[in-house]
């Protein structure tokens, strides 16, 4: 099964989105197999915002996603990181439709609610970033059978 990294950025934690977001990934049919709420470090920042840090950006990225809390996750599911990419909207909330995450929530591009890994390869590279093989649950969930064929 895949795997993909959802992160709530500080925005989302400071508005009160967690549960409404994670809520939209459940009720989809995803399975939650890993969560932690963290101050990401300055390094963890860095190495997880690395493939940006030659753009203009790239500083008040990182002075941002350290600003307060995040919530880091784990969800499986089957083409998971397409799944999540939809639901999340463009990158840019005033060009992501309505009835996704960014299109019912955000407002501005540097404050754009989530972040999720683009591709499989790059989710394997952010989950090692923020979990431990350990911190992953495989657990059996009764609705899977409903969900999945």
């Amino acid at each position: 099964m895949e795997k993909t990294l959802i992160l709530i950025k500080p925005d989302g934690v400071q508005r009160g989105f967690i549960g409404p977001i994670i809520s939209r990934f459940e009720t989809k049919g995803l399975k939650l197999i890993g969560m932690k709420f963290i101050q990401m470090s300055d390094d963890l920042a860095r190495r997880h915002y690395s493939i940006h840090q030659e753009k203009s950006f790239f500083e008040p990225l990182v002075a941002y996603i350290v600003s307060a809390p995040v919530v880091a996750m784990v969800w499986e599911g089957t083409e998971v990181v397409a799944v999540a990419r939809t639901m999340m909207g463009k990158t840019n909330p005033v060009l992501a439709e309505p009835g996704t995450i960014r299109g019912d929530f955000g407002m501005e591009i540097g404050r754009n609610l989530v972040h999720g890994s683009d591709s499989l390869e790059n989710a394997k590279t952010e989950i090692s970033l923020f979990f431990g093989e350990d911190e992953l649950l495989n657990w059996q969930r009764d609705t899977d059978r409903w969900i999945r064929e």
